[in-house]
């Protein structure tokens, strides 16, 4: 079956699996050919974008003419409708008719510029480097083929849905192409899920002061959805200082019709905070691991350092003092950090981690598995923090205790070198959660050994403030095979003492034949 086929038949009400994104990439990645994926990824994003836009406006169009007091040429009528306005030489329909010209470069940079002209939201965000001699305009027009099949047998919502969820599939394939520069502007969607499972941003400002591609916001978008909730009852937040990166988010925000205050500099969140005043009531953020050169130097009297002043050379606890101070009274957040974070006492961290700890700023810390993450192998840790543990209602009061969770046992291979998350997983992990925060729908919390603890504050400092969940959940249970003690015991005792006889024999065999050899006296 044709790639275009199988994009425009995948229904999941046809019990469709919608593995037709696998499907359409590798499609589109052969294309690529020797053309590297950091320069390829903003050529075929920038068509699934300009195809997603056009589509929906052709809707309302249609949906106008439709009306008989409309005007289908009237801008405003879009705009009102939170739909981009295309022109008529930007429309998908005039680029696949000329996809097989030379000009279609040309074309395509001529329909990005007039985009951008007519919605100032989208102004310096399209890709406009078609026309470059260095792109191969056959596999362009190939491309463009490509990108035309995704969704035509759909319904206009349905069609558009599609287009989002190939963007997202395309961001993480770049992002496992590109290696440790595509980490820098993807985090794994089982990742992003289990951290907006944990929180459940129903309703509020929802905050990423180090955005990369958008995604924490995708999955919290989807998470009102599919819970039920209003997508008006959450207003979104971010901050990038990655130029490139910062383009991509707002295109994959405009393509799943999310509308997001995502603000962009170089100096990046601590040294221009975009949003000095927000205060959030929930925070995701994946901050780059590790940083050593973030300027600290420079900020050693910021008021944002509540509980120290972080270290020059690490960024680590500048990020989860930074995204503390934007809480709002009944915030909380969810920080992806570099399990060194959980101990290290270098540079007074060991103070600052202190600090957190007996104010009751940190809700819960998970041990997450290796190989989830495409930029690093290093192993990471996920940070809860909240302003209050104790919020009424029907919500348990968790004041003066920290729940750890030890999930390094769980996951799966997505790839040969990959782990992600299975849903399962996700569920049992945020179900944990719920249920030690006292849901009003959950089931009892109980400690388990080897995979989850609900410690005070007193136990954490007999560890002296280290966070690590392996010290407190303990082993899990060896499970018993009905073999009493003593016969075991026994058991193994001859085992050992035949396989030191066996030892013994080789040994002797060795020394004989090595004096045999001349080689031992």
């Amino acid at each position: 079956m044709a790639v275009n086929q199988l994009v425009a038949g995948s229904s999941p009400a046809r019990g469709a699996t919608l593995g037709f994104e696998a499907k359409l990439w590798a499609a589109a990645d052969k294309l690529r050919g020797n053309m590297e994926p950091s320069g390829y990824k903003h050529v075929a994003l920038g068509l699934i974008f300009l195809k997603y836009i056009s589509d929906a406006f052709e809707a309302k169009r249609a949906e106008l003419l439709a009306e008989e007091l409309a005007d289908p040429e009237d801008p405003e009528e879009y705009l009102a409708g939170n739909v981009f306005w295309v022109p008529k030489a930007a429309r998908w329909s005039h680029l696949q008719a000329r996809a097989k010209q030379a000009a279609i470069g040309k074309d395509i940079d001529d329909a990005m510029l007039a985009i951008e002209a007519r919605n100032a939201s989208l102004k310096g965000v399209l890709p406009k480097d078609y026309a470059r001699p260095a792109l191969n305009k056959v596999m362009l027009g190939e491309l463009i083929d490509l990108v035309s099949g995704i969704g035509m047998a759909e319904e206009a919502d349905r069609s558009r849905d599609i287009l989002g969820r190939v963007y997202e599939y395309f961001l993480g394939g770049f992002a496992g192409a590109e290696g440790k520069r595509g980490g820098e502007f993807y985090t794994p969607r089982s990742v992003v899920r289990l951290l907006v499972e944990m929180l459940e941003p129903y309703k509020g400002r929802v905050y990423d002061p180090c955005c990369g591609s958008g995604g924490m916001f995708v999955q919290s978008e989807k998470f009102v959805e599919e819970h039920g909730g209003r997508i008006g009852d959450i207003a979104i937040y971010g901050q990038e200082s990655n130029y490139t990166t910062w383009r991509l988010a707002r295109m994959n925000l405009a393509v799943r019709g999310i509308d997001a205050d995502i603000r962009w500099n170089n100096e990046g969140s601590f040294h221009k905070d975009e949003l000095p005043d927000l205060k959030a009531d929930f925070i995701l953020a994946n901050p780059p691991f590790n940083i050593s050169d973030w300027g600290g130097d420079r900020l050693r009297e910021d008021a944002r350092w509540t509980f120290g002043v972080p270290p020059a050379g690490n960024a680590n606890y500048a990020w989860l003092q930074h995204i503390h101070h934007h809480l709002a009274p009944n915030g909380a957040a969810g920080v992806v950090l570099a399990n060194g974070s959980m101990s290290s006492a270098q540079s007074g961290e060991g103070e600052i981690r202190r600090a957190l700890v007996e104010a009751d700023a940190v809700d819960c810390m998970i041990a997450l598995p290796g190989q989830l993450f495409y930029s690093v192998q290093i192993p990471a840790c996920l940070w809860f923090l909240a302003r209050n543990k104790n919020p009424g209602g029907d919500w348990r009061d968790r004041r003066g205790k920290v729940l750890f969770i030890d999930a390094r046992k769980l996951g799966r291979m997505a790839s040969r070198t990959r782990k992600e998350f299975s849903g399962e997983d996700i569920a049992r992990i945020a179900n944990t959660y719920r249920a030690w925060r006292g849901a009003p729908d959950a089931a009892p919390y109980e400690d388990e050994p080897g995979y989850c603890k609900s410690a005070t504050l007193e136990e954490i400092t007999k560890h002296s403030h280290i966070l690590t969940p392996g010290r407190y959940v303990g082993a899990a249970p060896q499970e018993d095979d009905g073999e009493p003690f003593q016969d075991k015991m026994q058991r193994l005792a001859a085992q050992l003492r035949e396989q030191q006889a066996e030892s013994a024999k080789l040994d002797a065999a060795i020394d004989e034949n090595l004096t045999r050899l001349g080689f031992k006296e």
